[in-house]
This record gives C-alpha cells, structure tokens and sequence, in this order.
C-alpha cells in the first residue's frame, strides 16, 4: 500500500478509536481532492514537490478553515515531533498563495543566532531560500509550521521537512522527506489526535 493511503487509512483508524463525536464522518463527508488546475499551478512553483503531497492533496485538498461546498473545516490531520500538538493541511491554493517567508530572512540569516536554534541542515542564506509552506499548527500557525525545504545547506538532503517552533524560537529539521514525515508521524501512533476533553 502506498504510503499516503497508508496513512490516511491509519488517520481514520485513529480518529474512530479516540474520538466520539462523529468527527471523520463528517470530514470524510464533505470533502475532495485539488482540482488539476490548482495541482499544475502548484507544481509549476515548486518543480520538486514530492508526489506524496500531491497524492495527499489528491485525496483532500487543505483542512485549514477550508471550504468545501458552501461547509467551513478546520480539521486535524498532521502532526510534528511536538508530542501532542496537531496541525493542518494547507490547500493547494493555500500553499500557492502563501505569503512571503520575509518573516523568516533575519533568522535564516543567522541574524539571531544567539538567541534561536536552528539547524546546521538548513541554509544561511534567505536570498537563496525555496520552501513550500504545508502546515499550520492548531492555533493557525502562530506557533508553528511546516515546510518542504528545497534548498537546503550542504548538510541538509533536498526536500527535508522543516519545523518552525515559537517561544522559545527553533527552526529544526524533523525528517529528510515526506514520505519520511508520514511515517514518523504513523510511528507515533497519530499521538496529535486528541481526546475531546483534552482540546
């Protein structure tokens, strides 16, 4: 079984086991996969975007406050090496349409190195960064995201999966691919899925 069907068959294994509240029913209900149009464009930016994502969007296309026939979602479906901490998926226009990572430039720069850990894996040179936003943390992003980093520093492997934390600032490498990501986070027993009361 492909990975990404692998996972999302796993996902909905998880859900059914620890939730009660009709959640995956009402997700799986409503929702598709990204138009053709909207996958081109996607892949007209970013070349090298890995065909598990696509698969992913192929299946549903972003759970980040999107609409899907006139029915807002916003719906767990990722997680990180953060235990317990659940994330979105952006759409693909989301993920096209994503503002600029300039936010990022003083970091990437080295510019705060005393006071952020980032990791020897990724470049020190905005100019010359390419990354995909994919993901946004449960409280939309202002803690954390996630990116497919294509331009990585000498140490790093093309397409690693980059982990932006706030408070305390870190910006880490949590896995050398996608399909890597997946399985850490299938590894981990989809432990961002929480039980209601814990929300």
């Amino acid at each position: 079984m492909h990975i990404v069907q692998k996972y999302f068959d796993g996902l909905k294994k998880s859900y059914y086991e620890i939730k009660e509240d009709g959640q995956w029913e009402e997700f799986e209900k409503v929702i598709h996969g990204a138009s053709k149009e909207d996958i081109e464009k996607l892949k007209e930016l970013y070349p090298d975007i890995p065909n598990s994502l696509l698969q992913l969007l192929d299946i549903v296309d972003g759970t980040y406050w999107r609409e899907y026939n006139g029915k807002e979602i916003a719906f767990y479906f990722l997680g990180s090496d953060i235990d317990e901490y659940p994330y979105y998926l952006l759409s693909a226009e989301q993920m096209r349409d994503v503002e600029s990572f300039d936010w990022l430039n003083d970091y990437i720069d080295r510019e705060y190195e005393d006071f952020v850990d980032i990791d020897e894996r990724i470049i020190d040179k905005s100019n010359k960064m390419c990354w995909l936003h994919f993901s946004d943390c449960m409280n939309n992003g202002g803690t954390s995201q996630l990116f497919i980093d294509f331009s990585p520093s000498d140490k790093g492997v093309k397409g690693q999966i980059v982990r932006f934390l706030h408070d305390p600032d870190e910006i880490k490498v949590i896995a050398d691919s996608f399909d890597e990501y997946l399985q850490m986070l299938m590894d981990n027993g989809y432990n961002f899925i929480l039980e209601d009361d814990e929300e």
